[in-house]
């Protein structure tokens, strides 16, 4: 047993998380986990462009549904990085934008996309020798 278990105390956090307060673990993650969404990464990089409608944003990330789009503009908007303003016209328009708080997330967004798309031949390579690898074991073994 460690000295802080018998003590009655929690023992110290290590790792990514060590320098928060222990009790801000739970929203840490949560905020970690939205952030990282592939849906609200490429969401939020659209948005740095400026303002746009929800059919430009739905054309603008590939492979997103109609009901994705809506879900992830939600909870980004509950994050307070995005911003929904409707206009009262006709036919009714509304726009999307990011807060200051959204564009701050920028700069780790664009280092992550940027980061994919540098090594993706190389990852695409390992993927491929990995499931080949794989494929072998399993007719070996099977």
């Amino acid at each position: 047993m460690e000295a802080e278990s018998i003590a009655g105390l929690a023992p110290a956090l290590s790792g990514p998380c060590a320098r928060w307060p222990a009790e801000h673990g739970e929203t840490i993650r949560q905020i970690i986990e939205r952030a990282g969404n592939k849906w609200a990464v490429l969401v939020v990089s659209s948005l740095q462009g400026g303002h746009l409608r929800y059919k430009d944003l739905l054309q603008s990330v590939p492979g997103i549904s109609q009901r994705m789009l809506t879900h992830t503009l939600r909870q980004l908007q509950r994050d307070g990085l995005v911003t929904r303003t409707a206009y009262a016209e006709v036919p009714p328009r509304v726009e999307y934008a990011l807060t200051d708080l959204g564009a701050t997330l920028l700069v780790a967004i664009t280092t992550l996309i940027d980061w994919a798309g540098s090594h993706h031949d190389e990852i695409q390579e390992n993927r491929g020798r990995f499931d080949n690898a794989e494929a072998l074991h399993r007719e070996a073994t099977g």
